[in-house]
């Protein structure tokens, strides 16, 4: 089942069993969703609703972090709840591990042995972890290991 349908069933079990968070979460995604496809005049594929759930999940994070800033508990609970209803639908985020890995792969792959070729090498990762890395993740692996060269 792809990411809409999923979305659609589970809106319809949370409007039946009464979990207000969970409806709001699914309609706000469903309604993102919508409004790329709109953007772009086509039905998004399963990835690219991926890459806008990915998107809604970042801005939720964000979100937190500048509510924490301002001492705002309840609205940092609430943005919490619904990042991690978020994240039930994006694929399973990889280990700092997994990810320093690979950019070691592509840093010798590429012969970068310095910060300017971090681009380069961004550029080959970026897409091939989209959806199970955070960009800012990856970019701090790729900063640390090319520093340390």
């Amino acid at each position: 089942m792809d990411v809409k349908q999923q979305l659609m069933e589970d809106l319809k079990t949370a409007m039946k069993g009464g979990d207000t968070v969970r409806r709001d979460t699914i309609r706000a995604l469903r309604s993102a969703i919508r409004n790329v496809e709109i953007d772009m005049g086509h039905e998004l594929s399963d990835d690219e609703a991926l890459v806008v759930l990915v998107k809604q999940a970042k801005q939720r994070q964000d979100s937190i972090e500048q509510f924490q800033q301002a001492g705002r508990t309840d609205l940092v609970e609430e943005e919490q709840q619904q990042l991690e209803i978020i994240e039930t639908y994006l694929p399973q985020q990889l280990a700092d591990e997994e990810i320093e890995a690979r950019a070691r792969t592509v840093i010798a792959e590429l012969g970068v042995t310095d910060m300017k070729g971090m681009g380069k090498v961004m550029g080959r990762l970026s897409p091939e972890m989209r959806g199970v890395a955070d960009g800012k993740r990856i970019s701090d692996t790729v900063r640390r290991l090319l520093s340390a060269q």
